[in-house]
């Protein structure tokens, strides 16, 4: 008996037998697509082998898309893997994003130029031969096995901490990944890509919702490379290369000890930022950027704090609280709120208030409800003698509203979770999903927002980050990286009840099964032992700043 397809933006198709989405793709009049790279099945992110075998509503996704390029990604860090091997018989090691793409590292090895062209040679020929990534399903002390023949015990290990099974492993001729989520249907997908030298390793480089038929221009900023470095050098003292060994961490009772020696490393940061303020006295204006989820509110009352250890006596002001008003609020091209462009905030009244306090006038600081949407006044503050202004928001960096202070007379921080413990040598934890976790908590818990509605905003915080805020990290004169080692366990236990709450029926449920089934592979850690100023305290509640 037949059945009908619901296809988005297209045609019903009536089918007498199961159909996988490849097949449904290859038979509607638009034919294959290879910017098409999965298919969403009633909602649910689905790799374009999989079969439907009845009623269902179906969409294509594409590279243009922040899921599709996400499902890129993934494919093309397979392909890296399988080039080095095929090149070389080498294990390659992924650190962490940079500039658009992903560092990577030969295991105690410093990666040369002719490498460099060797792999791309390489990647060109498996890309040629579009060998398929097939799918399988298999059980759990097999998919063990697979991964303990190979020479990957981590991932073998990590199966053991998340009780899945069965696993859905992609096999790409006698090599087998696995990625956590949907890939492209083969090699011959990955047309789009970049290697670049930056040693002791190099920079797998891949398209963006941006530039979805062509890279980007590459930059390597020194400034994060550095801190990238640093961080990681840190994660190797205290053993923690991967999430298995964050699990075995946790499992030994050591997780107090982690969550104090995380927090001491942020403090040590912080000091040396309050150090370098302090050296310079010219310093009005301390402006702290950077993206959504990211911990500005946290860093600019722990810097208040440290300054006023150093014999600065420092104001705040939060940018957020000059949100227009929001039947104000500017709206993008579908017609929905665009919280992320300048224009979304009162930015006349910001450069009154600025200009004033500079001048030594008392201002009276607007204070923003996020739940009625509107302003109402706020507290008083004067600039003395001696005194700074600790200013944050996503803007913070922006040239339009700090063009008139003297460049002497201002410090600029740049602050993101720039890293963390990746699940294994293959796969990274997202910094991006770092930080849309982080909002999924808070929202729900200070905003008033569903996860729904988060996450269906989260596409259009991306897209604004990266064309309003990272442009101006290079104005930085420090750099902050929020992330902690273990916030993930911290956060999963808050996370997981606000996905939940996310129905069959909505757009967003593929994606928070995506969450969902990322979390799994994390473990759990108590907030009893979470200093109440830790960054993550602003996000899933307790922090002694109101947050």
């Amino acid at each position: 008996m037949g059945f009908v397809l619901h296809i988005q933006d297209g045609p019903e198709f009536c089918s007498e037998e199961p159909i996988s989405g490849q097949a449904l793709l290859e038979s509607i009049p638009a034919g294959k697509d290879e910017t098409v790279v999965a298919w969403r099945v009633n909602n649910n992110l689905r790799s374009l082998d999989c079969t439907v075998r009845g009623e269902a509503k179906v969409e294509f996704i594409t590279t243009a898309s922040f899921e599709g390029m996400e499902v890129y990604r993934r494919s093309l860090s397979f392909l890296f893997v399988l080039a080095w091997q095929k090149a070389f018989g080498k294990e390659v090691v992924l650190h962490h994003s940079i500039s658009e793409g992903y560092y990577w590292e030969l295991p105690g090895e410093t990666v040369e130029a002719e490498q460099i062209e060797a792999v791309k040679m390489a990647m060109a020929d498996l890309v040629a031969q579009d060998i398929p990534f097939v799918r399988e399903i298999v059980s759990l002390d097999e998919a063990k096995r697979i991964f303990t023949a190979q020479g990957q015990e981590e991932v073998a290990h990590l199966f053991r901490w998340s009780t899945v099974d069965p696993v859905e492993l992609y096999r790409c001729g006698d090599t087998y990944g696995y990625y956590y989520a949907s890939l492209a249907p083969s090699t011959g997908y990955l047309t789009i890509y970049d290697v670049h030298l930056l040693q002791p390793g190099m920079v797998l480089q891949f398209p963006t919702t941006s530039y979805p038929a062509s890279l980007p221009p590459f930059r390597a900023s020194k400034n994060i490379s550095s801190v990238f470095i640093e961080y990681a050098r840190w994660l190797e003292v205290l053993d923690l290369r991967t999430m298995d060994a964050l699990h075995e961490t946790i499992a030994d009772g050591r997780a107090r000890e982690l969550i104090l020696v995380s927090e001491a490393f942020h403090s040590q940061n912080l000091a040396r930022v309050a150090n370098e303020i302090v050296s310079r006295p010219d310093v009005k204006i301390v402006a702290i950027a950077g993206p959504s989820g990211s911990g500005k509110t946290t860093l600019s009352e722990r810097l208040k704090i440290q300054l006023l250890v150093n014999g600065i006596r420092p104001h705040t002001l939060a940018m957020d609280n000059y949100f227009v008003d929001r039947e104000h609020t500017p709206r993008d091209a579908e017609g929905n709120f665009d919280f992320e462009v300048l224009e979304a905030l009162e930015l006349d009244l910001l450069r009154d208030h600025l200009n004033r306090l500079v001048a030594g006038e008392e201002v009276v600081l607007p204070q923003f409800d996020f739940v009625e949407g509107k302003k109402s006044p706020g507290k008083s503050i004067r600039l003395e003698p001696g005194n700074v202004l600790i200013m944050e928001g996503i803007h913070g960096l922006n040239e339009r509203i700090l063009d008139f202070i003297p460049r002497a007379q201002r410090y600029g921080i740049f602050i993101s979770p720039l890293t963390g413990v990746n699940f294994d040598q293959h796969n990274r934890t997202s910094t991006t999903d770092n930080r849309l976790l982080r909002r999924l908590v808070r929202d729900a818990r200070t905003r008033g927002h569903s996860a729904e509605s988060t996450l269906l905003l989260w596409p259009k915080v991306i897209e604004g980050a990266m064309q309003y805020i990272f442009p101006y990290q290079k104005r930085a004169d420090a750099m902050f990286n929020s992330s902690l080692p273990y916030e993930l366990a911290a956060l999963r236990p808050y996370a997981e009840p606000v996905l939940h709450t996310v129905g069959e029926d909505s757009p967003m449920y593929g994606e928070a099964r995506r969450l969902l089934s990322m979390l799994r592979f994390i473990p759990m850690i108590p907030s009893e032992s979470i200093p109440n100023n830790s960054i993550i305290r602003e996000f899933i509640g307790g922090s002694s700043f109101g947050a």
